[in-house]
């Protein structure tokens, strides 16, 4: 499909400021803009008297991508997503493991030109169930994401935002609402953690998960990495688990994934696999439900066990489904607890792939 992608792109969510300046308003950095310069997204441009979002049609790569490596285990397990991002970010990890694209700006990074429409039938022609907006975060484009949104739901394809949740409140409320499903990155439970190493605050990213939690349909999951020294307390942890559990929900699933060395955080260790079993116990002995751990060989810690009776539900081995128990309308076939989450009669069987793609090819 050929398509014409317009450059510079109407941005939506900013406002003029007394002095002469636009202020953007997508996400608490709350940039103020002078004509030509960009946000701390990098994406986000003023140009005379507006901003333009300089990505939009434009993606960084296409992969076809097993459903649970977003990491999502109760949003149709099994099954494969076509994934893409685009550049830049409104954080500053110095641990990002995508450094690559948050940080380039770099116009040749973006070798992919797709319309909103022509991602919809590569889905499609690809037998693709769900389309996720992720490597980089989705909010920075969040026009692009949103026509993407319409144009899968028009289509029958399910939309998944992997998130770190730092967004305003009014675009938030309008991103969340076309989609169905989000993994939000809770990388940690300070203010210094997020400070110091990611340039950013907590309160915005827990009030993001809150909203999701209590006021949207979106199938929502958490993710945090531990790293080393930096996260991994049992004093956090626990602070963390017990917010979950009282202002998220005890259904939500919560994954604690390793860390690698990467980007700025060279001399970091990797996460031992002690702590992953560790903050997963902490975690459930808060009444969590759904606890996983990521980026590690872990059965137990694959494994979607039903919170009734203890019985294994979904076993998996990484990215493959080993065994599937759940009934057709999603319930324990042991004692009939209904497991929360986003179910097909069967598991999808797309396994531990992951294959690159040019959306102009379909």
């Amino acid at each position: 499909m050929t398509t014409t992608i317009p450059l510079d792109h109407p941005a939506r969510w900013w406002h003029r400021l007394e002095d002469g300046r636009i202020q953007c308003d997508l996400c608490p950095q709350e940039c103020k803009l002078r004509d030509q310069q960009r946000g701390a997204c990098f994406v986000r441009r003023r140009l005379g008297d507006q901003v333009v979002l300089t990505t939009y049609g434009l993606a960084s790569g296409f992969c076809i991508d097993p459903i649970e490596k977003k990491p999502l285990a109760q949003f149709y397990p099994g099954s494969s997503v076509l994934s893409f991002g685009t550049v830049g970010c409104n954080l500053a990890c110095r641990y990002c493991q995508n450094w690559d694209i948050s940080t380039s700006r770099d116009p040749e990074r973006l070798q992919d030109a797709a319309s909103p429409a022509a991602i919809a039938q590569a889905a499609t022609q690809l037998g693709c169930r769900s389309v996720a907006f992720t490597y980089n975060d989705p909010v920075i484009f969040a026009e692009y994401a949103i026509d993407v949104a319409d144009a899968c739901h028009e289509a029958g394809i399910q939309t998944v935002a992997v998130t770190a949740g730092y967004i305003h409140d009014e675009p938030r409320r309008e991103f969340f609402a076309h989609m169905d499903a989000a993994n939000v990155d809770l990388k940690a439970f300070t203010d210094e953690f997020y400070k110091s190493l990611t340039r950013s605050h907590l309160q915005p990213v827990l009030d993001t998960i809150a909203y999701l939690a209590r006021e949207t349909s979106v199938w929502l999951e958490l993710t945090t990495l531990l790293i080393p020294g930096h996260n991994d307390s049992d004093e956090e942890l626990n602070e963390l688990a017990a917010w979950v559990a009282t202002d998220v929900g005890v259904d939500v699933p919560l994954h604690f994934s390793a860390f690698h060395p990467s980007h700025h955080l060279q001399d970091v260790p990797p996460t031992p696999p002690a702590s992953l079993t560790r903050a997963r116990r902490i975690a459930l002995d808060h009444g969590l439900h759904f606890v996983y751990t990521g980026n590690v060989h872990d059965p137990d810690g694959d494994t979607t066990w039903c919170p009734g009776c203890g019985g294994a539900l979904i076993r998996r081995d990484w990215y493959r489904i080993l065994s599937y128990r759940l009934t057709p309308d999603g319930r324990c076939p042991d004692c009939g607890l209904a497991v929360p989450g986003r179910f097909a009669e069967s598991a999808g069987d797309f396994g531990p792939h992951r294959i690159p793609v040019r959306i102009g090819d379909y």
